[in-house]
């Protein structure tokens, strides 16, 4: 019972988050002019800084709102990374509720928004170099079959809003229930020349449970600095889960999971 509770409050704490970002896109859809489209991409440039930054904020709300805008390529791909290496899901508040050095965090969060910014501009400069994306709403509305213009922006907003939530229940409670039987610290811990690679693997973990094992281990003097920043690094929260849930290019989700996962390795055995 406690773990069917605890997949319906997570679930929950997103669904603000969610029905805000399907608003958004379905008034760009039905809405929005050519105007605001091209003032949107000139925006553009500030992505990765200001997405960077979102990310900092606790618990990974901004993390499924940018999987959701990435799809419709509101959000670059530089900024979507930029995202989800800030993102710090339950890092902060385990470690000001374990009365963490003030300057400790500043330095993890700094790191993190750093890390993000570099990362996600280095892409979009890259990509640059290729076919600037138009936005398409159409997207993310194709994939899910939502005949969103049979019906009015609120109702569309919720209809996404409440089949993404089911979504997210459905695979937090399958996590919940199989994390219950396996002991992430042993995981974590079994091979200290491998922790950092596999608290990076750990990171990907779209549960709140990996950002909380790996900070409470390290502020228990088990796992190195590095090795913590490499999980914390690839730990996007459920932006991941969202993302291969309305992205239906696999080879550019699994490309995504790869760019998280050799960031946050590189990173951690540089720490």
């Amino acid at each position: 019972m406690a773990l069917l509770i605890d997949a319906i409050l997570d679930t929950i704490k997103l669904i603000p988050f969610l029905f805000i970002t399907y608003i958004v896109i379905e008034w760009i859809e039905h809405k929005a002019s050519e105007k605001l489209i091209v003032g949107i991409q000139k925006t553009a440039k500030f992505g990765p800084l200001l997405g960077s930054g979102f990310g900092l904020l606790p618990q990974c709300g901004f993390s499924s709102i940018a999987s959701t805008l990435y799809v419709t390529r509101v959000l670059s791909l530089g900024t979507l990374i930029a995202i989800y290496l800030s993102t710090s899901d339950e890092m902060l508040p385990i470690m000001i509720s374990n009365q963490a050095p003030l300057d400790l965090i500043v330095k993890i969060l700094s790191i993190k928004f750093i890390v993000g910014v570099v990362i996600g501009y280095l892409i979009d400069l890259t990509l640059r170099k290729k076919k600037k994306e138009e936005i398409h709403i159409d997207n993310f509305c194709e994939n899910e079959e939502c005949h969103c213009d049979e019906d009015g922006i609120f109702v569309s907003a919720i209809k996404h809003t409440l089949r993404i939530s089911f979504y997210i229940f459905i695979i937090t409670l399958i996590l919940n229930i199989g994390l219950n039987y396996i002991n992430l610290e042993t995981v974590l811990l079994s091979s200290p020349f491998m922790t950092t690679i596999i608290s990076a693997f750990v990171g990907l973990i779209p549960n709140c449970a990996a950002s909380i094992v790996i900070t409470q281990l390290y502020l228990d003097g088990l796992m190195s600095f590095g090795s913590m920043m490499a999980g914390l690094l690839t730990n996007a929260g459920v932006g991941l889960l969202i993302l291969f849930r309305i992205n239906r290019n696999l080879k550019e989700n699994f490309g995504i999971v790869g760019i998280l996962l050799a960031v946050g390795i590189i990173v951690g055995l540089l720490f």
